[in-house]
């Protein structure tokens, strides 16, 4: 069954470019030149991926990210000509999965999009949707997360860090390798942004109570999953 890709731009150049290239990888363009208009198209065809550009009429593309990112956890490109550490950071935590700035050349768009069709699209037999340790329930196929049979909200991002770390208590991974894993592709910005999410992540389960397990961090290396056998 072929997949629906949702392009939401302003200019039509970027977009006959882009749905040329999308069409030709098998996909199913759907376009929307406006923020609202992008936000029907999702609610219309829901789309397998989106590719999202920022500067769009009538709403941005992080208003929509936060909006889509409400409901769905849908793959979300962002697309823009922003440059700026902190637009690029800002678009990583309100949940979208990769940030492209213009001028960019369709074939990385295209190999951005089939590595972030390749995180998601895990065989069925080799899914752990639920990883636990005493007090902690993670679920990455529903996204949620439960400490001591709450619920914690935590943003998409944030949930897949924690699950998996959880997944590999003792393996250490650098943000690199975070980065690499959670966003599925060879990051070249500011890798600060790991250190944000995990600072967010830390505060947010940190909840009173005696637990076996933490987030550590391993200096000039990166973060683990310890846990501790009491």
């Amino acid at each position: 069954m072929k997949r629906h890709i949702l392009i939401a731009d302003d200019n039509e150049g970027i977009i006959d470019i882009l749905k040329a290239y999308v069409a030709k990888e098998g996909f199913i363009p759907v376009i929307a030149y406006d923020g609202e208009e992008a936000i029907h198209m999702f609610n219309q065809y829901s789309p397998h991926l989106i590719l999202l550009d920022v500067m769009m009429p009538k709403k941005d593309g992080f208003e929509i990210c936060r909006e889509i990112r409400q409901s769905s956890n849908v793959p979300i490109i962002m697309i823009t000509a922003k440059s700026e550490d902190a637009d690029r950071i800002m678009g990583l935590d309100i949940g979208a999965d990769d940030y492209i700035v213009k001028p960019f050349s369709p074939g990385e768009v295209m190999a951005r999009i089939r590595a972030v069709l390749r995180r998601i699209d895990i065989p069925e037999e080799d899914k752990t949707d639920i990883v636990s340790h005493p007090g902690l329930e993670i679920n990455i196929s529903d996204y949620y997360v439960k400490i001591n049979g709450k619920s914690v909200n935590l943003t998409k991002k944030e949930i897949e860090i924690l699950w998996l770390l959880a997944s590999h208590p003792g393996k250490v991974y650098s943000r690199d390798n975070l980065l690499n894993s959670i966003w599925g592709y060879e990051y070249f910005g500011d890798d600060r942004t790991v250190d944000t999410h995990i600072k967010r992540l830390r505060a947010k389960i940190d909840i009173p109570g005696t637990f076996s397990w933490e987030i550590k961090t391993i200096w000039g290396v990166g973060y683990k999953f310890e846990v501790k056998h009491v």
